[in-house]
């Protein structure tokens, strides 16, 4: 991993709009003050750094806080993997950060952890392997398993009916 010293001496980062410049320019195609990195095919911005590539969330929370503990990973807030900006990343571990992953693309319901059972026509609701009841419509097993997730993984929980674009104001 990289220190907090070499991200500092390499890269500026700006807590409030999350980007990162060149402090150095270490080769023809960086230029000192450019904006550093480039999203990668999941959208994710990472950054290149002695032959190595970073993500940029992670590089910021190492410039200013040192290091990442042990067993934690570093959460988007909004669930926006290109919004690095400090107010909206958060130390989460594994278990934390699965409250607001998105729906997998298989999901015909429209809402994660909910499903159709086409040989009954019940609605079963889950978290992870986790049953948590069979419902008779959709919204019952939704509002149920809404509720249920919000108590399982408290602050993460996101529901992805609305697309928050920034900290703390839905869109």
């Amino acid at each position: 991993m990289v220190t907090q010293a070499q991200v500092k001496e390499l890269l500026d980062y700006d807590p409030a709009t999350g980007l990162f410049r060149w402090r150095v320019s270490n080769s023809n195609r960086v230029k000192v003050g450019a904006i550093a990195g480039s999203i990668n095919a999941i959208g994710y911005r990472a950054i290149g750094i002695n032959g190595r590539l970073f993500l940029a969330h992670r590089l910021a929370w190492i410039y200013m806080h040192e290091s990442i503990p042990a067993q934690f990973c570093i959460d988007h807030v909004n669930g926006i993997k290109n919004d690095n900006r400090l107010v909206n990343l958060r130390l989460a571990t594994r278990r934390q950060q699965q409250g607001n992953l998105k729906s997998h693309n298989s999901n015909t319901s429209g809402h994660r952890g909910v499903f159709l059972n086409k040989k009954t026509g019940k609605y079963y609701a889950h978290i992870g392997n986790k049953h948590l009841g069979t419902f008779s419509s959709l919204d019952e097993a939704r509002s149920f398993r809404d509720a249920e997730a919000k108590n399982y993984w408290g602050e993460f929980y996101q529901t992805r009916g609305a697309m928050i674009s920034t900290v703390g104001e839905e869109k």
